[in-house]
């Protein structure tokens, strides 16, 4: 070993916690990666283990074309111990409500079983069902209970009418609220016909598989012209059931690994910045070791060898943390009556992780390894042990910065022009979100070049407040200000997160006003009751729903079909009264206003709208049977109006057109809020209705949507946090070893009169303005590409900003880094002034 590799070793040594300072970034890195590897094996086996699809104790499986014919022939093989047939066909309830129950075959007990009976017995004669809990409540079903569904029969090709009787309730992997269960040979005959998706075949103990494959395949046989019967293990139909369930696992993880490897770049920048002050704060160590003898190339070289062992110490612990998380997640999530399989210790992955650490270390230490080899000897004459720190930046790295600047901005605008219009064809998406995101990486490559340039003026902005304070405001902004290439390395990975953070929630935002507005269009209310066939619903019904307590903003409607001149086709006209219904007050039409409804006035759907190039304030004439109304556009709707009608009229004019007085259907809202009160208000609904109407429940696919959203959000956001964390870490190291540098500054500060409080809240300030400035230079970036983003998808979005979650983002940034720098700044201000001035920095 050389003599200055021992000396930078023994250094390390005597200093541990610097080196795990220095590497922390990478640790936490380290920690994410593998514990996300960790998080894809406990998903896929939870996933598996609860995965409904073919039972373990299927040992064959005969699929494409099998019946129940075939099956009894099967189950009478020696060798077979049982047989379970599969089969789900649907049924439209007879009560007028639109209800739908989907009937699946299960043996309902033994080793094939997927359901198991609660309470009743299990259906064993034609006409038999067992439903599931949730099935129960929401039809109002009990055992012995009846109930009538509509089916076609294939023998006299009419729909007739079935009665079905509940025996028991089951309870299944899954509950929708619209299932029933029954042996095969129930559910054949329900269906009318010898059909099975799948045959499970089970054996018997000792019974030879081979054997029975071979009496099975002469079973397998179809008329001409048409394929046989399958016949395959059940290992190979439950890994190819396994497959595709977890295919999209993989698709989501590999979407978490976009938002890890952004993690890792931040842990690489902030390992770089972490390097350049640490070597600049052994300046005068380095020159000494020039001084007797070191050459460039071999100080270089011990750098980087420091550079990878700190890798190799963080990148183990960090994979040993997540292995222990790992280990406890199953105990700690079963004390909260959950399950979570455990997920094992995947020994290759660790190693990579950890070779993977040690990599992005050496690549983070070279550049501040070759620039602090260049040391003169003559700086180990100098009385310090530190350096000044860069102000400023080279012509020929502002040029490359103005040079990714104006790439960026070309990037952008060939996006623009990119751009559909209303309902193009054929348009792909695919290269303007990939330019987009160019773009936005040019941005951001142009921010790490003229970061230095850019921290003044924002800092001059953004330190006002702080300097009006008083002399500690003062001292904070203009110890940012004096190192400005530190600032601007620190901030910029700040600015990364903050500029993934803004862009989600911009996003999100105008995806959600979208989506909102479409689905406010498609189900302005939580139930809608419609006539069957063209007769409208009866007064009395209509009544009834109105008088009902369970239900509120009770808004009948007329359904006619009208046309307009140019257009040779029918359009839906309606006479919904928009101001009835909550829900349509967060539609966003494209012009007008839906408050400008009224007679004389129309709502067009935008497609419609453009055909006739029309806007706001122009007339249109309508024609219903041959009569003619000329309206004037009050608003132009998004894709379509409420109901996926073309227009919305008011009740006299479509009363002028000749519309019948009877309603087609009536929108409700439920009078509670919750599962509860929407059963309620769909019980209600049914029992006003009677057999004169089908009911169908407009409020579920809102809440979806709803639901959709705020997961991906919340999950987007937790992945980005992690580059959050990670510049946190970065402020919080930067500062602790700012303090070290600043030995001697903060002495005179305290000689000069500033306390000990003062001291560290003057820090804890600096710390607090990294974030800061990577926030605004985060937002600044993250608002416009996430815009730009959600137009290029070729969505007619509007702009919206969550002004109030992107001002939690700020301060919390803010308040975070700032936290990051009260244990350093508690550390500089236990230093007495003395020792401080005594210090070499």
């Amino acid at each position: 070993m050389s003599g200055v590799l021992s000396t930078q070793l023994s250094g390390i040594a005597r200093r541990p916690v610097r080196l795990l300072l220095t590497g922390l970034a990478v640790l936490i890195a380290a920690f994410v990666v593998y514990a996300t590897v960790l998080g894809h094996q406990v998903t896929t086996r939870t996933v598996l283990a609860g995965l409904a699809g073919t039972p373990a104790a299927a040992d064959l499986v005969v699929t494409d074309g099998a019946g129940e014919a075939l099956r009894r022939r099967i189950a009478a093989l020696p060798g077979v111990a049982a047989t379970a047939g599969r089969l789900d066909t649907g049924f439209e309830l007879n009560r007028g409500a639109g209800d739908y129950l989907s009937v699946q075959a299960d043996p309902g007990a033994g080793p094939l079983a997927t359901v198991t009976l609660a309470s009743g017995t299990y259906p064993a004669r034609p006409g038999q069902v067992a439903v599931t809990p949730r099935t129960a409540e929401r039809l109002e079903l009990t055992t012995g209970s009846t109930v009538t569904v509509r089916g076609w029969d294939p023998d006299t090709e009419k729909e007739t009418a079935r009665t079905l009787t509940v025996t028991g309730i089951v309870t299944a992997r899954s509950d929708s609220g619209a299932q029933a269960y029954a042996p095969s040979e129930v559910v054949g005959a329900l269906n009318g016909g010898d059909y099975l998706t799948q045959i499970d075949v089970h054996l018997a103990p000792g019974a030879d598989p081979a054997a029975v494959e071979r009496a099975v395949a002469p079973l397998l046989t179809a008329p001409a012209g048409e394929t046989p019967p399958r016949l395959r293990t059940g290992a190979e139909v439950r890994t190819a059931e396994a497959e595709q369930a977890t295919s999209d696992v993989g698709a989501v993880f590999a979407l978490v690994g976009m938002f890890i490897a952004i993690a890792v770049i931040a842990a690489a920048l902030v390992a770089t910045s972490t390097f350049r002050i640490v070597f600049a704060q052994r300046m005068r160590q380095l020159a000494l070791l020039r001084a007797v003898g070191a050459g460039r190339r071999g100080l270089s070289g011990a750098l980087v060898t420091e550079g990878a062992l700190i890798g190799l110490v963080t990148g183990a612990v960090g994979v040993g943390l997540a292995a222990l998380l790992g280990a406890a997640a199953p105990h700690l999530v079963g004390l909260f009556g959950m399950r979570m399989a455990a997920p094992g210790a995947p020994l290759l992955p660790a190693v990579a992780v950890v070779a993977g650490a040690i990599l992005v270390t050496v690549l983070a230490v070279l550049a501040p390894a070759a620039n602090a080899a260049k040391v003169s000897p003559l700086e180990a004459l100098r009385a310090a042990s530190t350096t000044a720190s860069q102000r400023t930046i080279g012509w020929v790295r502002a040029g490359f910065g103005v040079l990714l600047a104006g790439a960026a901005a070309a990037a952008a605008v060939l996006v623009v022009s990119m751009l559909p219009g209303r309902d193009e064809q054929n348009y792909d998406p695919a290269m303007p979100l990939l330019l987009v995101v160019a773009s936005g990486a040019l941005a951001f490559f142009a921010l790490m070049a003229l970061g230095p340039v850019l921290v003044r003026p924002v800092l001059h902005v953004i330190g006002l407040p702080l300097r009006r304070v008083g002399p500690i405001g003062r001292l904070a902004v203009g110890g940012i200000g004096g190192a400005p290439r530190r600032a601007a390395a620190v901030s910029v990975v700040v600015a990364l997160g903050v500029t993934l953070i803004a862009g989600t929630l911009v996003g999100a935002a105008s995806l959600r006003t979208l989506a909102e507005s479409e689905i406010a269009l498609e189900a302005p209310a939580d139930l809608e009751l419609v006539a069957d066939g063209d007769d409208p619903l009866p007064a009395a019904v209509v009544q009834r729903v109105a008088a009902s307590d369970k239900l509120a903003n009770v808004t009948p409607y007329r359904r006619v079909t009208a046309r307009v001149p140019g257009l040779d086709m029918d359009h839906d006209a309606i006479d919904v009264v928009t101001a009835n219904l909550p829900a349509l007050r967060g539609v966003h039409p494209e012009s007008g206003s839906l408050a400008d409804l009224g007679p004389g006035r129309v709502l067009i759907a935008g497609w419609l709208a453009a055909d006739l190039r029309v806007r706001a304030g122009d007339p249109v004439p309508v024609t219903v049977q041959g009569r003619t109304v000329t309206v004037t556009v009050g608003a132009v709707l998004g894709s379509s109006g409420p109901l996926g009608a073309a227009l919305v009229l008011d009740p006299a004019d479509l009363t002028a057109l000749g519309a019948p007085a009877g309603a087609s259907g009536v929108l409700a809202d439920a009078a509670r809020t919750g599962e509860q009160g929407r059963t309620e208000a769909r019980a209600a609904l049914r029992e006003a209705a009677g057999a004169d109407g089908a009911v169908a429940v407009l409020a579920d696919q809102r809440d979806e949507i709803n639901r959709l959203f705020d997961a991906l959000v919340a999950i987007a956001v937790g992945l980005i946090g992690l580059t959050v964390l990670i510049a946190v870490v970065g402020v919080g190291t930067t500062t602790a070893l700012s303090v070290v540098e600043r030995v001697r500054e903060s002495g005179l500060l305290r000689a000069v009169g500033l306390s000990r409080t003062g001291l560290r809240a003057m820090l804890t300030a600096e710390s607090g303005l990294y974030g800061l400035m990577g926030a605004v230079l985060g937002l600044a970036l993250g608002v416009p590409y996430a815009f730009l983003a959600v137009r290029a998808l070729g969505l007619d979005a509007p702009l919206e900003v969550p002004y109030w979650q992107l001002g939690v983002v700020l301060i919390a940034l803010t308040a975070l880094t700032a936290l990051a720098g009260v244990l350093p700044a508690r550390r500089a201000a236990r230093v007495s002034p003395v020792a401080a001035l005594a210090t070499d920095g």
